[in-house]
């Protein structure tokens, strides 16, 4: 968490993010947070996959407020998309391929 109170989940390239990865992420936010809502600019560029039970785990509520996914490829959009079309996202989501838009909008919102 940055001293302006934004959370920053960063996945590696390259990486297949399943079940356990998703949960232990998500525990971790709710751990950093100690039960404030904050917002938060999740890096998924150049992420290989993310299994549908994975993704599941992210429509559960956690303590971020806003979720602003950050993407660089075609790639990461259709990941994006498809996540948002198909699960109902816990609070506010979208995404971007933009760093300064996507911290903006959060800012905004926060």
């Amino acid at each position: 968490m940055t001293d302006g109170g934004l959370l920053h989940l960063r996945w590696l390239p390259g990486v297949h993010v399943q079940v356990e990865d998703a949960r232990a992420a998500m525990a971790k936010v709710n751990e950093v947070c100690q039960q404030e809502e904050h917002p938060m600019l999740v890096d998924m560029a150049a992420v290989g996959s993310v299994s549908r039970e994975a993704r599941a785990v992210w429509s559960i509520p956690c303590s971020a407020s806003r979720i602003a996914l950050l993407g660089e490829s075609p790639v990461d959009r259709v990941l994006a998309n498809f996540f948002l079309g198909v699960h109902v996202p816990p609070c506010p989501t979208q995404f971007f391929t933009s760093r300064s838009e996507a911290l903006a909008w959060l800012s905004a919102r926060a």
